[in-house]
């Protein structure tokens, strides 16, 4: 935060590079969930100075629509803000609504200047009515207007879930990065030799993971990256965790010298008691 104030600042007081002239918007561009390090944006500290320094928000929601929040509405809804603080919000409908394309959401008189001016707009076809009725429907769900309760479930879930899965990393010795409400979670392999090592060994135990290297992240920051979800059952984080645990035995990535000795108890287990029973 320190830094973005100092930015701001300094735009404010130098203004544009080569002729000193005072900007006329100064734009904040942040992402609810950062993809790569799993960590969630400090809104309401951003917003903040927003207000103060009378810039404008733009909010990229890609990774926490529909994952964040008590009713899943994203990081909005889950630090309890004014949706109108954000002067553009953005996201995707290939995630959490399981469709295609995405969206931008602002007052009416932005909206309606993309639509005449915005060549992904104007020289764009509009979607296949089968992908906006899956768009609707998943809409519907996670607000609860379909009358059931299966949205709110599947939010809990996920919840529960990714609470789970980075709890049992931690105590095997694996070293994560992010928020622990953050369903996206990199566990760190730093070596880029152990990426594709990484990847096989996954996938010999019939599990495929995601691996990211340079230029995607700094080159001795290489990592695996694991996006849970609501649809999986504790059997599968189970069985992906025992997998995960032998690899890094293999490998060697067991980096943390904070290793948390796993407990019989298992204090996690209360949150599957449904599953179980």
């Amino acid at each position: 935060m320190q830094s973005l104030e100092k930015l701001l600042r300094e735009a404010i007081v130098h203004g544009q590079p080569r002729t000193h002239r005072p900007w006329k918007k100064i734009l904040i561009v942040v992402e609810g969930i950062y993809s790569m390090e799993g960590s969630i944006v400090r809104l309401p500290e951003i917003v903040a100075l927003k207000k103060r320094y009378r810039a404008y928000l733009y909010l990229d929601e890609a990774h926490s629509i529909g994952a964040l929040g008590r009713r899943g509405r994203g990081v909005v809804d889950y630090f309890g803000l004014d949706p109108g603080d954000v002067d553009v919000l953005m996201g995707t409908f290939t995630k959490s609504f399981g469709a295609a394309g995405g969206y931008i959401a602002g007052n009416k008189e932005l909206i309606d200047f993309l639509r005449s001016n915005s060549h992904s707009a104007v020289y764009a076809t509009s979607m296949s009515p089968p992908v906006v009725e899956q768009i609707i429907t998943s809409m519907k769900c996670i607000m609860g207007e379909d009358g059931t309760t299966i949205g709110s479930d599947r939010v809990r879930q996920l919840e529960e879930n990714t609470v789970y899965f980075r709890k049992k990393l931690r105590e095997m010795g694996f070293i994560i990065y992010g928020n622990n409400d953050s369903p996206v979670v990199p566990m760190m392999l730093y070596m880029p030799a152990k990426i594709g090592a990484f990847g096989r060994e996954m996938l010999k135990r019939n599990i495929g993971v995601v691996v990211v290297g340079f230029p995607a992240t700094p080159i001795i920051e290489s990592r695996a990256r694991f996006c849970i979800s609501a649809a999986h059952s504790k059997d599968m984080l189970d069985r992906a965790l025992s997998a995960i645990g032998e690899v890094g035995d293999l490998l060697q990535l067991k980096y943390s010298r904070h290793r948390q000795p796993a407990s019989s108890a298992r204090p996690f287990d209360h949150l599957y008691e449904d599953i179980d029973g």
